[in-house]
């Protein structure tokens, strides 16, 4: 019995680790001192943790499209603050306020705001400070 509980405690131990290495700080990855404004249409939409994500294909004034890959708070946290998996859908025009991942990428926390083409807002803020829940 004393092996079985030492041997589960181990393998708590060695996995551990990883959970905190997968997950990271917002300061880790992104600039808040480097806020940005896309507008286009979302192409794709991962409703899963530790992050969800969505996929916003962007044009710009020259007409060349780039897709950008931005995060929002956690399944958990979104849920009860009233949103859903179909809040955001494909083909779905917004206007997302976020902030740009540090490593140059096409990457950003969408922690700003995301509105969608007729001006609801469907995703403001950190949810625990004052976001602002799904209207749809």
């Amino acid at each position: 019995m004393k092996f079985a509980i030492g041997l589960m405690i181990a393998g708590i131990a060695i996995s551990w680790p990883g959970r905190i290495l997968a997950h990271h700080s917002f300061d880790a990855e992104y600039d808040a001192k480097k806020p940005i404004e896309l507008k286009g249409v979302v192409t794709k939409l991962e409703w899963t943790n530790p992050h969800v994500r969505f996929y916003v294909d962007v044009k710009d004034a020259k007409g060349v499209v780039t897709s950008w890959d931005l995060e929002l708070m956690s399944v958990n946290t979104l849920t009860r603050a009233g949103w859903t998996r179909t809040s955001l859908k494909i083909g779905d025009e917004v206007t997302v306020n976020a902030f740009l991942a540090k490593d140059g990428s096409h990457r950003a926390n969408a922690r700003g705001s995301v509105t969608l083409a007729d001006g609801r807002k469907v995703f403001a803020g950190d949810p625990p400070t004052g976001g602002i829940p799904n209207t749809r």
